[in-house]
């Protein structure tokens, strides 16, 4: 056994060498465009193939992006199509296929690789530009840590100085992007003679740029890690609050006797802005609003894009109705059509919430089901579409829970996810009118983005007696009442008569 593993691993290594020249990275240059729970980061990759036939590309990430990447696709640079991305790593938490190899794992310790399958196979000398963009969450935190009202808001963001590569790289730059010119700090490197004679670093503006940095080997394993990659710290203000989401619960019923689909949300959100320091002023926070210069850490209120054709939408807290929303409706948009309206809903909660400050509450609506729903023809089954969330803008989710309950009676239930949830589970929910109860899935995701607003599909049949059990029960019980009452007049419970 121990033989087989040593031959094997031998083997493997001797393969990731082979494939490290397989490509050469002509240009790298990373954008990074900074802000408050979002980071978008953009790569791209200008390749050169080495050998005839390339098809697969290896990109690499190190711990610290691969734990904060919520959101990952790969494209051709102009072309539209998403390419395929295999994540070699055992832990796959994005919308890829997933490839388990353990000997990669040791010959790259500390760093994941993502397999990106080309469109068409590349020949000897022949180039393409990969694009690989990246959604990061919980990658900036406030600093200082605390801010009183009248302060501005500041925030940090650590990335790696380098952009790791299994393959050399003759040239590579990282352009950071801050949201406004007002940049407090930011680490200029050390140690990088080897790569650059120039500027190891330069500011114009709001961008920051490290690099260019030149001849580079391939830098996707422990040794080279451990010499010449270190950290970045850009230290800048964001003049928007900072906001997340702790926690989401949301429950998609459907109903056939109603034609209806109710969605209802339980939110809990927050603001991860720089905590309150000292107590908080009304008054000051009246004198901000009146003159239109409200602190960047304050969420005075949120706008939410619903879908079309909703209805009798509701909106309270733990205190009960809230009535500081306006909702703006918009007729429904055919199914399958280009969806270029929305209903445009203003909360407003009851109070401001200042940084470190928590917001529950529950928002809720009904809309036709023929919006999105359908009947497969050739299997007679309905197949829903149920919205993974709804994204409030700039915010990440960091636990969702999507719960979605079908008619009572469905059978032959199936769903299909966008991207992997963490957990899926089946179950039966109760309520009134139901006799045997509503088959449920629950479904369990972590850090979404706006990107993650994506539908569910979910497909069941619904047989006739499945439908007439409603009406049985509701006649079954009208009857009951009848005959309870028929029962009760004949029933003489006095003790002497006349």
């Amino acid at each position: 056994m121990v033989r087989w593993c040593t031959a094997s691993l031998l083997s493997f290594t001797l393969f990731a060498l082979a494939s490290a020249d397989s490509f050469e990275n002509t240009a790298i240059v990373r954008t990074v465009e900074l802000g408050g729970s979002l980071v978008q980061v953009t790569t791209t990759f200008a390749v050169k193939a080495l050998e005839a036939n390339s098809k697969v590309y290896t990109v690499a990430l190190s711990d610290a992006e691969k734990q904060t990447a919520s959101w990952l696709e790969a494209r051709v640079k102009g072309q539209p199509n998403v390419l395929e991305v295999a994540d070699r790593g055992p832990d796959s938490k994005f919308a890829v296929p997933f490839q388990h190899t353990v000997s990669f794992l040791i010959f790259y310790s500390g760093v994941h690789l993502l397999d990106i399958s080309l469109p068409q196979p590349l020949g000897l000398n022949a180039s393409t530009n990969i694009v690989l963009e990246t959604i990061q969450t919980h990658a900036t935190y406030p600093w200082p840590e605390r801010a009183s009202q009248q302060d501005p808001q500041g925030l940090k963001y650590k990335t790696d100085l380098l952009v790791l590569s299994p393959y050399r790289t003759a040239v590579q730059r990282t352009k950071i992007r801050s949201p406004s010119p007002s940049v407090h700090s930011y680490t200029t490197p050390e140690n990088v003679g080897d790569f650059t004679l120039d500027a190891p670093v330069t500011k114009s503006g709001a961008t920051i740029t490290y690099g260019p940095y030149n001849n580079i080997a391939p830098s996707a394993n422990e040794k080279f890690i451990s010499k010449h990659q270190q950290p970045v710290f850009i230290h800048y203000d964001y003049e928007y609050p900072v906001l997340q989401i702790p926690k989401l619960k949301r429950a998609a019923e459907i109903s056939h006797w109603g034609a209806n689909l109710n969605i209802q949300d339980d939110i809990h959100l927050r603001n991860a802005g720089p905590a309150l320091k000292g107590h908080f002023s009304r008054l000051e926070h009246q004198t901000q609003t009146f003159y239109k210069r409200s602190a960047p850490h304050v969420i005075p209120g949120l706008t939410l894009h619903l879908p079309a054709g909703i209805r009798n939408a509701y909106y309270y807290d733990l205190n009960g109705n809230v009535s500081t929303s306006r909702l703006r409706t918009a007729p429904s948009v055919p199914k399958n059509a280009q969806a270029n309206q929305y209903s445009l809903l203003e909360l407003r909660p009851r109070y401001p919430i200042m940084g470190g400050w928590n917001y529950s509450f529950t928002l809720g609506w009904d809309s036709p089901l023929a919006d999105s729903a359908s009947v497969d023809k050739t299997t007679g089954k309905y197949i829903v579409q149920v919205p993974v969330w709804t994204p409030i803008p700039a915010s990440v989710v960091n636990e969702a829970e999507v719960k979605i309950i079908l008619p009572e009676g469905a059978t032959d239930v199936e769903f299909a996810t966008p991207f992997p949830a963490v957990s899926s589970a089946m179950s039966t929910h109760i309520t009134y009118l139901d006799t045997v109860g509503r088959p449920t899935i629950t479904l369990h995701f972590k850090d979404l983005t706006e990107r993650h607003a994506q539908p569910i599909f979910v497909s069941y049949n619904v047989p006739l007696s499945a439908h007439l059990k409603k009406p049985i029960a509701v006649a079954v019980a009208f009857f009951s009442v009848f005959a309870f009452a028929l029962i009760t007049r004949r029933i003489d419970l006095r003790i002497h008569k006349n």
